[in-house]
């Protein structure tokens, strides 16, 4: 998803303008445009986040659901025109470059706030680590459930236990996760950015379809009425759904990193701030397609995870293919997500104990007919404890939708609006007090205040799911 260039020079060169062939860092001339940016970006944002649109928008309604969906497009596109402005440190056309999220907060900020950042930073990815392993589970047994419901006619309940898929797609993570930099193959942004069009099209089609069966557009005003639900419940359901529509829209924490392979002139920011509008557009009409499309199927009954808590099971085919996309999508962009954190943390290591044997050994492996394969012991067993934790704890914990809103959340606020704005406070030095300064830190208090409620909702949603619960006995 975001491709990261060999350093030629060393790196403490001055940045001063780049020569035919470098850019003013010393790395190889960056060839990005607005169009690859765009093109990262979309692939980044349409994950499975798009899958519980439906659901967020039945709680809200038709008024509320696509104004919330615009408000939460409109932030995002206004913190990530600040980040965009992060980029470089000082002079937007020449200062020094900041590589990646963490870098822009360093330079930025400073001290406590650099580890503040890093611990949510990394949280959220393990965050997401395990909520692609649940969704990708549901969507392997949504194929399945699909086929037995076809060949039974849909007089058989077919009822299956996850942990099965679950471990599938553990193991498949162990064996991609020793793949040094696989995040950087150019061929994995591509796919992903086909399979998750796929699937979101797919979702697309068979609600539209719905809605023609029906002969009417389901739901209403204020959503999900008060009798199918308790006034708490509705409440707290309410402030899920806007974690989830959050989850769908978080990305700020890659923008840097994609700035990274922008070409300049024109200044990287002008180029990122197009990017952002248009993927943002692009992104924002597509959630409003899919989230209210599937609630005018469904209305009330509009499921957590649009292509499995299906009401059809026809055209069953057009529902395999789409799941099958999102298992592919999954896998790859579960690794896009932790191989950034894995590379962290083996750094840290080989810093800690520069004179291990036991980090810095490799071990030869002679494949016939290929070059040595190289592994790191090290690396073997952090990066295979990691996914199989995350798949114990999926295991544990499966419920879909209040995962999704609960990392949303968690992650919005202080990834999404507060580090890009005092970031972008220090870089302009905006005096305290001043108007400016008095309406940002309104507008991140606003934002805290919303992800506190979607935070609390999303604890509820998981507090009931509990109750009818039994530890890796999850059966759907």
């Amino acid at each position: 998803m975001v491709q990261h260039h060999q350093t030629v020079l060393a790196v403490d060169m001055p940045q001063t303008g780049g020569s035919k062939y470098l850019d003013d860092d010393g790395k190889i001339k960056r060839t990005g445009s607005v169009w690859t940016a765009s093109a990262h970006i979309i692939t980044a944002v349409i994950g499975s986040g798009v899958l519980s649109l439906a659901w967020a928008t039945a709680q809200l309604g038709w008024l509320a659901g696509p104004v919330v969906m615009l408000l939460f497009s409109a932030v995002t596109y206004f913190t990530s025109s600040l980040l965009a402005a992060c980029y470089r440190s000082g002079d937007p056309v020449s200062g020094k470059r900041n590589y990646t999220y963490m870098d822009a907060v360093r330079s930025n900020l400073g001290g406590v706030k650099v580890t503040l950042c890093g611990i949510v930073q990394y949280l959220n990815i393990f965050g997401v680590a395990i909520g692609y392993t649940i969704a990708s589970a549901i969507s392997m047994m949504a194929i399945k459930r699909s086929n037995c419901f076809h060949k039974s006619g849909g007089k058989d309940p077919c009822h299956m236990n996850s942990n099965p898929y679950m471990i599938a797609f553990g193991l498949v993570q162990i064996l991609f996760s020793q793949i040094p930099d696989f995040d950087q193959l150019w061929w994995l942004s591509i796919l992903a950015a086909v399979m998750s069009f796929t699937y979101s099209s797919a979702g697309l089609a068979l609600g539209i379809a719905q809605v023609v069966v029906n002969g009417k557009v389901k739901g209403s005003l204020t959503g999900i009425s008060i009798g199918a639900v308790t006034e708490t419940q509705k409440i707290w359901r309410t402030f899920q759904a806007l974690g989830d529509i959050a989850f769908a829209y978080s990305y700020s924490i890659i923008l840097i990193e994609i700035q990274d392979t922008v070409k300049s002139p024109p200044s990287e920011e002008k180029t990122m701030k197009k990017a952002t509008l248009v993927s943002v557009s692009v992104t924002t009409m597509f959630y409003m397609l899919c989230g209210c499309m599937g609630y005018a199927a469904f209305g009330d009954l509009s499921p957590g995870n649009l292509l499995t808590g299906f009401g059809f099971y026809n055209p069953y085919w057009l529902l395999d293919i789409a799941n099958a996309a999102i298992v592919i999508h999954l896998i790859g962009a579960y690794q896009v997500y932790c191989q950034p954190l894995f590379a962290f943390v083996e750094k840290q290591a080989s810093i800690r104990f520069p004179d291990s044997e036991f980090i810095a050994k490799d071990i030869k492996i002679p494949i016939p007919g290929f070059k040595h394969l190289r592994l790191n012991v090290f690396r073997l067993i952090w990066r295979t404890v990691f996914v199989i934790i995350t798949t114990v704890i999926s295991m544990l914990l499966p419920f879909f939708n209040d995962f999704v809103g609960l990392l949303g959340a968690l992650g919005f606020w202080p990834l999404t609006v507060y580090f890009p704005v005092e970031m972008y406070i220090a870089q302009k030095k905006i005096p305290r007090w001043s108007t400016r300064w008095v309406c940002l830190q309104v507008f991140s208090s606003g934002c805290l205040v919303i992800s506190i409620a979607a935070a609390a909702g999303s604890i509820a949603g998981v507090l009931l799911d509990l109750k009818s619960y039994k530890p890796f006995r999850s059966e759907y």
